[in-house]
């Protein structure tokens, strides 16, 4: 979170003077900003960042407000989370002597009880410094299972067009004559040592109008790109193309193919040799995993098969060897009830880890499978938090969870294929916890939908509508707003006095799929309507008062905050409008807009 951002909170409800308003010619003058790096749109940027940050600091609170924040910014301490691989952790790491930061690894046995030993693998800032480039670390693909050949994805400058270069592990050094993808939105997968799945950008007419390419390439060690045979072709109307790989415990290794159709639907295609042949799947479904040869995935809407009805939400499995076929065998690993959902899923050696959400509070699930059906069992863990898996591998039966509250930061957990979790790292406080109280209550919508929300306030704080509030909403995507540690709004705002509300409005995904589609396109209202009951209901319970309530978002949250301001500009006293997305007639001609017509519709229609 920007800095200025939370203390523009803090100023604004405690009592800050009100800034100028803007006013609007009754025709749209400024679209000479849809040009965001034109000289003319930054200036204007630059002049209301002047005009606003002077605002700010004309606050006598200021000044105490930013060292806080910036004290929470430059604190380096943090868990060393990564991925598992080849016997190893491997981890990003930036602190203050490795700005761009550096790539590394721990063994795994040493990881695991909490005493990891690094190994550097890649150093950014030398490398950036050694070939005179702003480079930005986004990630490596590598081969499995032995982790020797990576693709290493580096952005200059940090845009959304990278770089792919092949670099060695044990040389820690790029291939001179290896595979390299110049500058573009691209996706690698590793076939094998001297085959790569390339989707890029091949010149006009490749990509879509989203600007992401829609063929997919197998290029061999030996050939150019231009002679690497086309193995897929998707559609120009369709968002992307991508491909990815799963192995499973016994080496099991297949490729696979996602042409994303739109934001939320695609066609999956299993890559047998050098031919796709489409997955009997329906076009809301996404692949999680393999596992003893059966295939994993979870379900985005209902699906009917084979005389039998699936939820959406679940998360379900078929033979790998018949997942083509017209009439798979279907298995059910998961079935979330009405108020549960799905967060995350990890594969192991030995079973199948599932993050899951009941009520919106966390808790952890195993599934093994005897060859014939799923067994679930539950792994203790904390309460009322959230659980994230953060580090699993197919030849190992160790996996690694976070967990976080409202009021409790991030510890690492290690699990093992039986025994319960292990805390084996854990962050500091970094506000007076013991001075706060989390509450969860519900609101009812104007449909009659009961929509959750969660207060984090002062122990012991007054009824009597005098609390200053700041309430904070999403509602897009399926993204869920779970519980979660924030030092910022913990040492800035809790411990000034303020609350801070959380409210599980729909479009997210705090009930799995349906929660989100409840809100998709012309049904959006629904979004803001819950909104507007938890504002409603935090009145009526006389937690706080319109004069002393606030509401926050970002992106699609700052949509939100822009039509809260014009249906129910009466509920509010501030509201904080981050990165909001607000042109709703050309939001689909800007950037990747086109990408997000499922969720909001076309403005040409």
């Amino acid at each position: 979170m920007r800095v200025t951002t939370i203390i523009l909170a803090v100023l604004t409800l405690l009592g800050a003077s009100a800034m100028s308003q803007p006013s609007y010619a009754a025709k749209d003058p400024f679209l000479w900003l849809e040009e965001v790096e034109g000289a003319r749109a930054l200036a204007w940027v630059k002049g209301q960042n002047t005009r606003s940050l002077a605002s700010l600091q004309g606050d006598q609170r200021y000044g105490q407000l930013e060292a806080a924040a910036l004290a929470i910014a430059q604190d380096r301490r943090r868990l060393p989370l990564g991925g598992i691989g080849a016997g190893y952790v491997w981890n990003f790491w930036q602190d203050e002597s490795h700005v761009r930061g550096i790539w590394r690894r721990s063994k795994l046995a040493a990881y695991q009880v909490g005493a990891p030993v690094w190994e550097t693998i890649l150093d950014i800032d030398a490398l950036a410094a050694a070939e005179g480039k702003n480079w930005v670390f986004k990630g490596a693909e590598c081969l499995e299972p032995e982790w020797r050949l990576c693709m290493i994805e580096l952005s200059d400058g940090g845009k959304d067009a990278v770089v792919w270069r092949e670099f060695d592990i044990e040389r820690k050094a790029f291939y001179d004559a290896g595979f390299v993808l110049d500058e573009a939105k691209s996706g690698v997968t590793w076939k094998d040592a001297n085959t790569l799945l390339v989707a890029t950008d091949l010149g006009p007419g490749t990509l879509t109008e989203s600007g992401y390419p829609y063929i997919l390439k197998q290029w061999s060690r030996g050939q150019t790109l231009a002679q690497a045979p086309e193995i897929l072709r998707g559609q120009p109307t369709d968002v992307a193309m991508n491909s990815f790989s799963l192995r499973d415990e016994s080496g099991t290794q297949s490729q696979f193919a996602v042409e994303a159709n739109t934001f939320f639907s695609s066609t999956l295609w299993l890559l047998s040799g050098d031919r796709p042949v489409q997955l009997t799947l329906p076009e809301k479904a996404s692949v999680r995993g393999l596992h003893k040869g059966e295939l994993l995935f979870t379900l985005e809407q209902e699906w009917s098969i084979g005389g039998k009805t699936y939820l959406s939400g679940s998360l379900l499995s078929t033979p790998l060897d018949e997942a083509t076929s017209a009439n798979p065998t279907i298995r059910t690993v998961f079935w979330p009830g009405p108020r549960e959902s799905i967060e995350d899923i990890a594969v192991t050696k030995g079973a199948v880890l599932v993050a899951a959400f009941q009520d919106v509070k966390g808790r952890l699930l195993r599934f093994g499978y005897d060859g014939r059906a799923w067994v679930e069992s539950q792994i203790p863990m904390p309460q009322a938090g959230s659980i994230s898996l953060v580090g699993s591998d197919v030849n190992e039966d160790v996996a690694f969870a976070t967990f976080q509250s409202y009021l409790k930061p991030s510890t690492l957990y290690a699990l093992d294929k039986r025994g319960p979790a292990k805390s084996i790292m854990a962050l500091p406080d970094q506000f007076d916890a013991d001075g706060a109280e989390v509450f969860q209550y519900e609101a009812v919508s104007k449909d009659g939908t009961k929509v959750p929300y969660f207060l984090v306030q002062p122990k012991g704080a007054r009824r009597d509508g005098s609390l200053p509030t700041l309430l904070y909403g999403y509602g897009g995507f399926q993204i869920s707003q779970t519980p979660s540690y924030s030092a910022y709004f913990g040492k800035l705002w809790l411990e000034r006095g303020g609350a801070y509300v959380i409210a599980n409005i729909r479009g997210g995904g705090e009930f799995g799929p349906a929660w989100h589609q409840a809100g998709l396109k012309l049904k959006r209202q629904v979004v803001y309507d819950d909104f507007i009951a938890v504002a409603e209901d935090l009145i009526s319970k006389n937690i706080t008062s319109p004069r002393r309530l606030g509401i926050m978002g970002g992106s699609n949250g700052g949509l939100l905050m822009g039509v809260m301001l014009d249906q129910r500009p009466e509920l509010f006293h501030a509201a904080v409008v981050q990165v909001p997305l607000l042109d709703m007639l050309r939001y689909h001609k800007l950037l990747a807009g086109a990408s997000w017509v499922d969720e909001y519709g076309s403005p040409e229609v």
